[in-house]
């Protein structure tokens, strides 16, 4: 089993896409080239941010076959898979290996609601898909505001057993989970990287132990958040500390009220940041697209962060 080095930023990409939802690829392949300059580790696709669980089998493989092809191995590429049952995650891991992911990012399955969770579900779920896909997983734990679950103590620690967990992501959004969870890891049998992706308290995640995110955030603020984490990793608190009012700010705005809404915001940011155009904000419904109503919050949020484009590029 291969392993990653998972300590830095892992940015959770966008999608470009168009007013019928189709994906344009080559405004994705712009906009990957524009967060690989930023200084990630890696890329995430096909997680919440990206709208993979509303993207069909076929544009899953090639938002990873794209994703790897720009990536060229500047950056390793994680994908997001999932159940609910577990031959179907099985089969979704086995394709995302076959389509170039080098890692996986497991989504939780309804069935992890169980109260008393059994850690046997868990275990085997982990299992199945490191099996089927031959690929190093990260651990996902999703606040139920996202529609996930937070793991009990125990469960979390038999699959943190399983020798093919190289990570856990940790976006319970609650800092004092996010502490227990920390100790768990630290009690594994072996390395596991703790990522954040908790956009609600980014600073004080890389404080309390986190040494990567993996965050949605990253699809606009990468270049702001691989800098605070580069200040934390060098002890250097109190410049992670001037940079607060400036990284969490902009994250606040995206992760405004209703918070479903942040993929759509990321997407109106990246206008104003002179990265997309207005008719490639879509997002996929249920979800909401969101240029007229966002744009002027958007554009206010974009220009306080100082991330601002030298010239407006759209009418």
């Amino acid at each position: 089993m291969s392993t990653l080095n998972l300590n830095g930023i892992i940015p959770a990409v966008i999608v470009p896409m168009r007013y019928d939802f189709s994906l344009d690829f080559a405004a994705y392949r712009r906009y990957l080239e524009w967060v690989i300059s930023q200084g990630p580790v890696g890329l995430a696709v096909n997680v919440d941010t990206g709208e993979g669980p509303y993207l069909t089998p076929d544009e899953r493989r090639e938002v990873i076959q794209v994703t790897r092809e720009v990536a060229a191995g500047r950056c390793f590429v994680v994908a997001g898979v999932g159940g609910p049952s577990t031959i179907f995650a099985a089969a979704n891991a086995k394709a995302a290996g076959e389509a170039g992911a080098d890692a996986l990012l497991v989504f939780p399955t309804p069935a992890f609601i169980n109260d008393p969770l059994d850690p046997k579900i868990m275990v085997n779920y982990h299992r199945a898909i490191a099996d089927a896909s031959g690929l190093p997983l990260i651990v996902f734990q999703l606040g139920p505001i996202f529609g996930g679950v937070n793991y009990p103590a125990h469960a979390l620690a038999e699959v943190m057993r399983l020798p093919q967990i190289i990570g856990l992501k940790d976006a319970s959004f609650d800092a004092e989970r996010f502490a227990k969870t920390r100790d768990v890891i630290r009690a594994a049998d072996h390395p596991i990287t703790l990522l954040t992706g908790n956009d609600n308290f980014l600073l004080e995640s890389f404080l309390l132990g986190a040494t990567g995110g993996l965050l949605g955030y990253g699809a606009v603020g990468v270049g702001l958040l691989v800098e605070m984490l580069k200040a934390v990793a060098r002890r250097d608190f109190a410049g992670a500390a001037a940079m607060q009012e400036r990284v969490q700010g902009f994250c606040d705005y995206i992760y405004g009220q209703p918070i479903g809404d942040y993929r759509a915001r990321c997407k109106v940011a990246l206008v104003h940041m002179g990265l997309l155009a207005p008719e490639l904000t879509y997002v996929r419904p249920p979800f909401l697209s969101l240029w007229e109503a966002e744009k002027e919050a958007a554009y206010q949020a974009v220009k306080k962060a100082g991330l601002l484009a030298p010239v407006k590029n759209y009418i």
